[in-house]
């Protein structure tokens, strides 16, 4: 039996747990509460913040290989493990490029990935000048530990960027700044890699975002062929450059011009991938586990003309488990509640996702669906 070792204990790894069962795969989670949703299912638990070195050492004695739930990890410490035999997939010099923003960015943009302009903004610099060539608004974002919209922020001018630089000139938070798209529609994709090299992709989707924060994904996307192409395009040159073991989320911009960028990339599962549980016969999850493990990697293809995937977030402070709520959303016909099992509820907090399966290709019906979803869960 694998044994896989954890490094977070959030809902990615929690919806591993089914994958890892029928696999009969041996999960260890490293993650700091025990109320974290994947202590639930792991065998064993070690209780330690993701980027404490010396708890990821307790769960390398402990597992076959480690892999990744979040990217919050001190590759530097893990890099001396690393070094003394241990099994990261995705390996740390693939997740190297990729944690800073910044980083990220001039690695796609090397790779001839088509990426928004960008910069990086350095203390003391003459701003005005560093962004003479972008129109307002532009996009600040923080380089390190930004996630679900925390650390992106829409600036309108010049006096709101200094205004807000100087806000953060206390604590060591580096900025890069990058032009607006005012895009049509924002994309993601999922793609695996396995050690022999083997690349799987995923339906292009549509996610549908509010303040930076997912609300909603559709599969598939409603897009021409050609922009399928280049989608799937980005991520087998993307994944094979880094030589990637594992599940990868890549989100996208698509321009009123027709053109795909590329927004972000998560080196790991994603959000945008949820609807996989329930729509695909290998869901990312599995994908993931069966990558790490050295697996033949499984079919990716959606089994239902469309699925919709809609995150319940968390809107009010409560202890509650909404359990009217759920069995309400739970009744819509095709629909399956997936729910994490946090015990506190918290404004834009991720608390569980409702997936519908649809037989027929209708966007209307979707976006009808998941206003449905919403009126359920956001009504008092």
């Amino acid at each position: 039996m694998k044994r896989v070792g954890v490094i977070g204990g959030g809902q990615l790894a929690w919806m591993m747990g089914g994958a890892a069962q029928k696999l009969g795969v041996e999960l260890i989670v490293q993650t700091p509460s025990n109320q974290d949703p994947a202590v639930a299912i792991a065998q064993d638990t070690i209780l330690a913040a993701v980027d404490d070195a010396d708890a990821t050492k307790m769960l390398a004695a402990k597992s076959d290989v480690i892999t990744f739930e979040n990217e919050f990890v001190d590759l530097e410490a893990l890099s001396q493990l690393a070094n003394q035999g241990v099994c990261f997939r995705p390996r740390l010099e693939a997740l190297a490029p990729l944690l800073d923003k910044y980083h990220q960015r001039r690695y796609l943009s090397d790779l001839g990935l088509p990426v928004p302009q960008f910069f990086a903004i350095e203390p003391q610099e003459d701003l005005a000048a560093k962004i003479a060539d972008l129109d307002f608004p532009i996009v600040l974002k923080s380089r390190r530990h930004g996630y679900d919209g925390q650390g992106t922020f829409i600036i309108r001018d010049l006096a709101t960027l200094q205004e807000k630089l100087e806000l953060s000139s206390n604590n060591p938070t580096l900025f890069l700044v990058e032009e607006f798209i005012p895009f049509e529609r924002e994309l993601a994709i999922i793609a695996a890699r396995s050690v022999d090299g083997e690349v799987v992709i995923y339906p292009v989707v549509e996610t549908q975002q509010e303040q930076q924060v997912c609300r909603r994904v559709i599969a598939p996307a409603e897009i021409t062929p050609e922009q399928v192409a280049t989608a799937e395009a980005i991520a087998y040159k993307l994944l094979n450059s880094l030589q990637v073991v594992g599940v990868f989320g890549i989100e996208l911009f698509l321009t009123a011009d027709g053109k795909v960028l590329v927004n972000e990339i998560a080196p790991r599962t994603h959000n945008s991938g949820h609807f996989s549980l329930d729509a695909c016969e290998t869901s990312q999850f599995e994908q993931h586990l069966r990558a790490v493990c050295g697996l033949p990697l499984g079919n990716p293809t959606l089994q239902y003309a469309t699925a919709v995937m809609v995150n319940l977030l968390g809107y009010e402070t409560s202890q509650s488990d909404y359990q009217n709520k759920r069995q309400q959303l739970a009744a819509i016909p095709q629909a399956r509640v997936h729910w994490y099992g946090k015990t506190e509820s918290r404004p834009g907090r991720k608390l569980g996702h409702v997936t519908v399966l649809l037989e027929n290709q209708n966007q209307t019906l979707a976006s009808e669906i998941a206003q449905t979803i919403e009126y359920i869960w956001y009504s008092s």
